[in-house]
């Protein structure tokens, strides 16, 4: 293993000093002693959540799982890369081999010291043929990790410069080794939290981890509501029954701002509206029927209308503005009801019908989005047909069940790893079910490219593809916006890599 030792003095670019990886670092909490119970209304739980970090996709589970467990890095609120319990990493020469040192001192909440055999066992989960985990596509060039002392080494199918950044991902918890698997079962995390209660779809309460490594609770205890309904949450706040709300409804922003004792917040991010289509069934297994779609959307007016200027139009990928290799030169789809038709006269038809279902589980206002698409496309020669589904069950019944269905996606810090996991042939939460040979080339040689412009190349390529090509329709992408009380006390700078701080607001926030 020497040859991580003498390369990385001398590696070029920024391997050459990851996560200035010979320093025991992590991310600086705030200097202060945790206080008091808050109340967490959230726009999102259903009664099929679980404590299987392989199936977490909503808001409520992504907090609960940034509550209890820990992972081996995560990102700050500047957006860079920190430790957490991996004390530090370096690569080989080519990024194909990766060492991480486990932190000391790190225990479960049940008093079990963390091992790198608890580590092991927790990537592995979403690893193999038979993982479900929709983790699964970003751990997959994962081909073998070994416990070498104190680290743990990762051998990929190629290199990969972005590969600390893929490990902070929500879904890659770090658990108790059981067997030949991982204990998450038992909610036994080594989080700053320990779950005291969780009823799924209804509400989850916590208390503060005591013997946590960096004491990062915020709060002695909170609690967490599934409030889906947006008046529900609203009313909530106002009436003093929760202290945050998430996903405010935008048309009652400025009201709900001038409510005493409440303050607006706006953050712009990579989060991202979707209409997914199901490629593999007719109609949609017909790119020219896509694209007709498309065209037929005018994103100008839902910005206007669905977000009120909170966000920007989107370009049918899902590559924020803010990020290293966003494509500027990528023409931007507007509303076109002339091209829109061409595209289905060749597809062999004048006019389509087509179901939309929706509900407000996927974001706030998508079934008024939805009647919007309607208006638009019908000068197109489309008929849409808004369908209101329930909220509970919407993830598990509706979404990548129904043909075509709204969504949101909160993206992802680094390109690889939203592409990966949303768009990639196979992948557990490819949501179009849209396969593409040109894009699975590039997306495994971008990872493995070194050199920044043949990267960006690549990048810019791959976003073209899914524009023009792909099965998910993305007409905005919207700024976080959330409501808390003025009994909260918020840090300076907040992480727009996902709603309410990264969802880490229970270790970076605290009462006034």
């Amino acid at each position: 293993m020497s040859k991580f030792k003498t390369r990385l003095l001398d590696r070029r670019g920024f391997l050459k000093t990851t996560a200035a990886a010979t320093v025991a670092a992590s991310l600086p909490m705030a200097a202060r002693a945790s206080s008091g119970h808050l109340r967490v209304g959230k726009a999102h739980g259903q009664t099929t959540d679980t404590l299987n970090p392989g199936t977490w996709e909503n808001g409520f589970t992504l907090a609960l799982g940034f509550a209890i467990h820990g992972r081996l890095t995560e990102v700050g609120p500047d957006g860079q890369l920190y430790p957490e319990l991996a004390e530090s990493w370096e690569a080989s020469e080519d990024a194909s081999e990766w060492r991480f040192r486990i932190r000391k001192g790190v225990s479960f909440h049940s008093g079990k010291e963390l091992s790198v055999d608890d580590v092991i066992a927790s990537i592995n989960y979403h690893r193999g043929e038979n993982s479900t985990s929709a983790a699964g596509p970003i751990v997959a060039p994962i081909q073998q990790l070994t416990a070498d002392g104190d680290s743990v080494v990762f051998k990929l199918d190629g290199g990969n410069a972005d590969f600390p950044f893929i490990l902070s991902d929500y879904h890659l918890t770090i658990h108790k080794a059981n067997g030949d698997g991982m204990d998450w079962q038992s909610g036994d995390g080594c989080g700053s939290y320990v779950l005291k209660e969780f009823n799924p779809g209804v509400s989850a309460t916590f208390e503060k981890n005591p013997n946590h490594w960096r004491d990062s609770a915020g709060f002695d205890s909170f609690e967490m509501l599934a409030l889906v309904d947006p008046n529900a949450r609203t009313t909530a706040l106002v009436s003093g029954d929760v202290d945050i709300i998430d996903k405010i409804d935008l048309k009652t922003a400025g009201l709900l701002g001038r409510k005493p004792g409440v303050n607006i917040h706006s953050l712009a991010g990579n989060q991202h509206y979707t209409f997914a289509m199901l490629t593999n069934q007719d109609p949609f297994t017909d790119n020219h029927i896509r694209q007709a779609l498309k065209y037929g959307v005018n994103r100008e007016e839902m910005v206007e209308k669905i977000l009120f200027g909170y966000g920007s139009v989107g370009n049918d990928h899902p590559i924020g503005q803010g990020q290293r290799y966003f494509n500027t030169e990528l023409a931007q789809k507007t509303y076109d009801p002339d091209k829109a038709k061409w595209h289905l006269q060749q597809a062999g038809i004048d006019s389509l019908s087509v179901d939309l279902s929706a509900a407000d589980a996927a974001f706030g206002g998508p079934v008024d989005a939805a009647t919007l698409f309607q208006v638009s496309a019908k000068g197109a020669g489309i008929d849409i047909k808004p369908v209101r589904e329930p909220n509970d069950g919407y993830w598990s019944d509706v979404w990548m069940n129904k043909r075509f269905s709204a969504g949101y996606w909160d993206g992802r810090p680094v390109e690889d790893q939203m592409f990966a996991t949303a768009y990639s042939c196979g992948a557990a939460w490819n949501d179009s079910f849209w396969c593409h040979d040109r894009f699975e080339a590039l997306m495994i040689a971008a990872r493995a490219e070194l050199n920044d412009n043949k990267r960006r190349e690549m990048y810019w390529e791959m976003q073209d593809i899914v524009a023009n090509q792909g099965g998910v329709i993305i007409p905005m992408f919207a700024s976080y916006v959330f409501a808390v009380s003025d009994k909260i006390k918020l840090p300076d700078q907040m992480a727009s890599n996902r709603d309410l701080d990264g969802e880490r607001w229970m270790e970076r926030w605290s009462l006034a």
